[in-house]
């Protein structure tokens, strides 16, 4: 939000980020991990784009030899401070841990990671980790809050709430979802609440969105969400918003194929977008005669 009601009622929404584990393998879905880990990586001006899907891509083949079961998304920013964030998600703390430690066993996969993230981190002006855990109770319409093949973009809020105002925090989200509940069914999203490598009192709201269209269909619908919740309502939500909210920031990120590691299922529902033909190769000029008659 800009503001409580500005930041949801503008379609904010935490997106279902993938882990192997919250997997539904007949539907090629993914659900929202109750442990999600965020890596960032803040790229060196003119390092992005093709140089940095290179470095990356390496960490995506040496997973994909090793046939890894944790599969994770890569993101690339359309707005605010250049950057990359890769997504992995785990059923619980203790999954996370068993796939660190089995990482490290596997002396293979693990010098090849080392060996990639040594290249990649010559592109890069900084890296950190942030680990977040999944709120069902600001989160809307759990069953559309799943990731799929045809995910494109990811819109990322995230709010950091006033020490010693969650009391008002609560009550102005909760009055969001009401509201939405009524006046637009279909909106969905996932929270997470920050847990460790964020100031305490984060949230995050991301919403996974098929096309941009659907971001245009949701500022439409804005007036919609105002005239339910009423100008009293609306007066009281800012009012909230104002006593709770310290800072907030929406930002808009592009899913990257070449960046992700997904599931065979998602590769097989969209081949051309997660992983496309290489293009045929030009056919080779003959040789040219060197004029000497032999």
């Amino acid at each position: 939000m800009k503001k409580l009601g500005g930041l949801l009622a503008g379609a904010l929404a935490v997106a279902a980020i993938g882990s192997a584990a919250a997997q539904d393998q007949s539907s090629a879905m993914i659900s929202p991990p109750k442990v999600l880990t965020i890596t960032r990586e803040f790229v060196k001006p003119g390092k992005a784009g093709t140089m940095h899907d290179k470095t990356e891509s390496a960490f995506v083949q040496a997973m994909s030899r090793a046939k890894w079961p944790t599969h994770y998304l890569g993101v690339n920013s359309l707005s605010g401070k250049s950057r990359s964030l890769f997504f992995t998600g785990y059923e619980s703390f203790e999954a996370w841990e068993k796939d660190t430690m089995a990482t490290q066993k596997n002396t293979a996969l693990a010098a090849a990671l080392d060996h990639a993230a040594v290249v990649d981190g010559d592109l890069l002006d900084e890296l950190d980790m942030g680990v977040f855990v999944y709120s069902q109770e600001y989160s809307l319409n759990p069953p559309a809050e799943h990731a799929t093949p045809a995910t494109r973009y990811f819109e990322i809020s995230v709010y950091h709430v006033k020490p010693g105002h969650h009391k008002e925090w609560d009550d102005g989200v909760k009055m969001v979802l009401a509201t939405y509940q009524k006046a637009l069914p279909e909106a969905h999203w996932a929270c997470y609440e920050g847990a460790y490598g964020a100031p305490e009192g984060t949230y995050l709201f991301i919403t996974a969105r098929k096309s941009a269209s659907e971001i245009d269909t949701d500022f439409a619908h804005n007036k919609d969400f105002a005239s339910a919740m009423g100008e009293e309502g609306m007066k009281k939500l800012d009012e909230l918003a104002a006593a709770s909210i310290q800072s907030s920031e929406t930002n808009l990120f592009m899913l990257n194929p070449k960046m992700s590691y997904v599931p065979d299922e998602w590769i097989k529902a969209d081949p051309d977008f997660w992983k496309p033909a290489a293009p045929a190769a030009a056919p080779k000029k003959p040789a040219e005669k060197t004029g000497t008659g032999q």
